[in-house]
């Protein structure tokens, strides 16, 4: 079975596009402070304006939702910067 990468930007969006009919919405913190309580990823609720779920990694969050298929991965940006 062949992988083909995909960037975390995508899989956000994929998953906001998902979460969009339920006023949900996952954010991605900004900041050492906010990152340290809530985690790099966190599910709010746009109509209460609250946090729904922290600590939240994507990759898994995706493939629950069934935006993120099998042989897909979300390639480290990282590397590939390293790399070019």
């Amino acid at each position: 079975m062949r992988t083909a990468p995909v960037t975390e930007k995508a899989i956000v969006a994929r998953i906001n596009r998902r979460l969009k009919p339920d006023f949900t919405m996952l954010r991605k913190s900004r900041g050492a402070r906010t990152e340290a309580s809530l985690g790099e990823f966190y599910v709010i609720d746009l109509r209460r304006n609250c946090i729904l779920d922290t600590h939240v990694d994507p990759e898994s969050y995706a493939r629950e939702l069934g935006v993120m298929r099998g042989w897909e991965f979300i390639e480290d940006e990282h590397a590939q910067s390293a790399i070019a």
